[in-house]
């Protein structure tokens, strides 16, 4: 029994929209959606300088404790 047309031209159009999920990485409707994306490790902003005390307490500059 021969497609009509109605249904023919929505099954290609399924299939075109399912290969360009495919080509983007997306999940289909039967897979498990994508994990939420890691939050990046930023530091708390305090840049120690080579003459600055060190942070770790000792007292020294950091180049000559925890600096090397």
């Amino acid at each position: 029994m021969p497609l009509r047309d109605d249904r023919l031209g929505s099954r290609f159009d399924r299939r075109r929209e399912s290969e360009a999920r495919h080509r983007a990485g997306l999940p289909g409707e039967d897979e498990a959606p994508l994990p939420k994306p890691v939050e990046p490790i930023k530091g708390d902003g305090r840049h120690v300088g080579r003459n600055d005390p060190c942070p770790c307490g000792s007292g020294r500059k950091y180049k000559k404790c925890c600096g090397k």
